[in-house]
């Protein structure tokens, strides 16, 4: 297979961040030369208008009244000094004679002139241009005097230090454009690395704790630096963090589960074992009563087996629940009356407090959930009771049922209130034979009232515990 053609995120992350500031002083430049361009035109213009004015005023100051004539060798001098600027004059008197020609007295000159000025225009500016003639009157005294004739370059043009000036001016753009995009450059490989090595850094960390888990070694997963002053490299951090916290308690509790599953199982199986052993060797005889012990805890390993069968199901989301719709408040009354004769035993009440509740749901489930709560709350009170209570509460999607079920027990530990919910988690760790049970009947419990989209809750101190389902 062809290899495919990657780049670096570091390598993508700089070329995309020059590129926008390179594509931004661009466009930023070609404004500025632009709208430059567009000021200097017209101040060019407004000049060239201006010089106009300033011949039209020089020649009327060279008209003599008395002799009712020009001074032509003053005229002669402004023509000549004009021409050098690119300004062509032609002078006549009222009459229409010429009074002086700048054409008549240095063609040669004239034709250099405007020849450098149109190949400069064509050359640098691409701008074919021709020459341009506007008449202005003469006046002396609000008298007419005369004319002059004006030929320029048109629309415009520069002259010899405004070229210059403009040339230095767009010189100095690009060095600075050169100079910004070479500094766009390093701040985008120093920004880019970064934001990069924190990313690099996560994703060793993941490499690294996929590898502990994987194999199963006793290597310690690890923590990384999460402050970056940066909120999404924080969370970043923080949820590489989080996983290896969370893996490295799975990985707890799998230890924990099969220790557990080994305990649930060493009793049983050593119980059928020493009878069996004592019946085949003659110790026990075989009769009903031994029969009835061996069956005691074959029942009790076929029930720990259908419990954690149960369990794996629910958790898979491979069980099917047969929905139908009855009455939540008739269920618990059913399931407490269970329990009645053994809480009288102890001295204890169940007190009832409920109302009628319709409820679509899985009714021997749900029963399954109380029966285990129930029992847990018989099972640790030994004096007061024991108060069975439904409340009402409206949703939008419809009406919401709360049951409570409060007991004046031993309550639970603050520190064992977290985990309760746990597989073969107890908080009695001695797990004797007289408070029964695996420690799967809450997790069991948990995960059906999950598999309704439920939730359960549990409440305790040092006296009394409530747990309470949300249906």
């Amino acid at each position: 297979m062809k290899k495919k053609f990657t780049i670096s995120l570091t390598s993508r992350l700089a070329a995309t961040y020059a590129l926008y500031i390179c594509l931004v002083l661009g466009i930023l430049a070609f404004l500025v030369n632009y709208f430059s361009g567009v000021f200097f035109t017209t101040l060019i213009k407004n000049n060239v208008a201006g010089k106009s004015r300033e011949i039209v005023s020089a020649v009327e100051m060279q008209y003599n009244p008395s002799g009712i004539c020009f001074d032509t060798a003053a005229v002669e001098a402004i023509g000549m000094l004009f021409v050098h600027e690119g300004f062509i004059i032609s002078i006549e008197d009222n009459a229409g004679n010429i009074v002086w020609e700048a054409r008549s007295c240095d063609m040669e000159q004239c034709v250099s002139v405007i020849s450098s000025i149109a190949a400069r225009m064509e050359n640098n500016f691409s701008l074919n241009g021709s020459l341009r003639k506007e008449v202005y009157p003469l006046r002396y005294r609000n008298l007419s005097i005369g004319s002059v004739t004006i030929e320029t370059y048109s629309p415009f043009f520069y002259s010899e230090s405004e070229m210059e000036f403009l040339t230095s001016i767009n010189r100095l753009l690009f060095l600075t454009g050169i100079f910004f995009i070479g500094i766009s450059v390093f701040i985008s490989a120093v920004l880019s690395r970064t934001i990069v090595k924190p990313i690099l850094t996560a994703g060793k960390a993941a490499q690294k704790i996929a590898r502990i888990y994987s194999e199963q070694t006793s290597q310690q997963f690890i923590s990384i630096k999460e402050d970056y002053r940066t909120r999404e490299l924080e969370e970043l951090s923080r949820s590489i963090n989080t996983l290896a916290w969370e893996l490295e308690e799975s990985r707890r509790r799998q230890k924990q589960l099969t220790s557990d599953i080994a305990h649930e199982l060493r009793t049983p199986l050593s119980c059928l074992q020493v009878n069996l052993e004592a019946i085949i060797e003659g110790a026990y005889p075989m009769n009903k009563e031994q029969l009835e012990s061996c069956l005691e805890e074959v029942l009790r390993l076929t029930a720990l087996v259908k419990d954690l069968n149960t369990l794996t199901c629910l958790e898979w989301e491979t069980i099917t629940l047969n929905k139908t719709e009855f009455d939540l408040a008739k269920l618990l009354q059913i399931t407490a009356e269970q329990f009645k004769s053994q809480a009288a035993e102890k001295g204890i009440t169940i007190n009832l407090n409920l109302a009628e509740s319709k409820i679509t749901a899985d009714y021997d489930r749900l029963k399954q959930v109380f029966i285990n709560i129930l029992s847990n709350a018989v099972k640790y009170t030994d004096k007061g009771g024991i108060t069975i209570t439904i409340e009402t509460a409206n949703k939008a999607s419809g009406p919401q049922y709360l049951v409570s079920i409060a007991d004046t027990g031993i309550g639970i530990p603050e520190d064992d209130l977290p985990r309760i919910f746990e597989r073969f988690y107890r908080g009695d760790k001695s797990r004797s034979r007289s408070t029964g049970g695996a420690g799967i009947g809450l997790t069991i419990a948990a995960a059906i009232v999950c598999a309704h989209g439920g939730t359960i809750e549990v409440k305790s101190g040092t006296t009394g515990t409530v747990f309470t389902v949300a249906l």
